[in-house]
């Protein structure tokens, strides 16, 4: 049973920065096809903001391209996003998720945990 648990959110002014971590668990880190971050806002559609595809290849959604990072620690079994200059528009609730071959782990329309960020202007 795969385990994603997400940390580091919290209030920051426009223009600061967060770094979120996601502990994975349940099984080999780097079996994972690839990994993600989802976030969102209340009244939007969850949308994927990051995404690390075979341990190297990162894709970005355009409205956080060279602000975010995706990043991946096997050691620790973690997944961060580094947030830069962030924008009130950023507020949101952050989720990270994980691909087993062709397989995202996290699925259906209500996630539970995540990490709130909430960015004022």
């Amino acid at each position: 049973q795969v385990q994603l648990v997400e940390s580091g959110g919290g209030l920051v002014q426009a223009g600061g920065s967060l770094r979120l971590s996601c502990v994975v668990s349940g099984k080999i880190f780097s079996t994972f096809s690839a990994m993600g971050w989802y976030r969102q806002a209340p009244g939007n559609q969850r949308e994927m903001v990051a995404a690390i595809i075979g341990g190297s290849k990162t894709v970005y959604a355009d409205s956080v391209k060279g602000r975010f990072t995706i990043s991946t620690d096997s050691a620790k079994k973690t997944v961060y996003l580094q947030m830069n200059n962030l924008k009130p528009e950023d507020t949101a609730v952050y989720y990270c998720n994980v691909r087993y071959g062709s397989v995202w782990y996290r699925t259906g329309d209500v996630w539970d945990q995540g990490t709130q960020v909430t960015v004022s202007s």
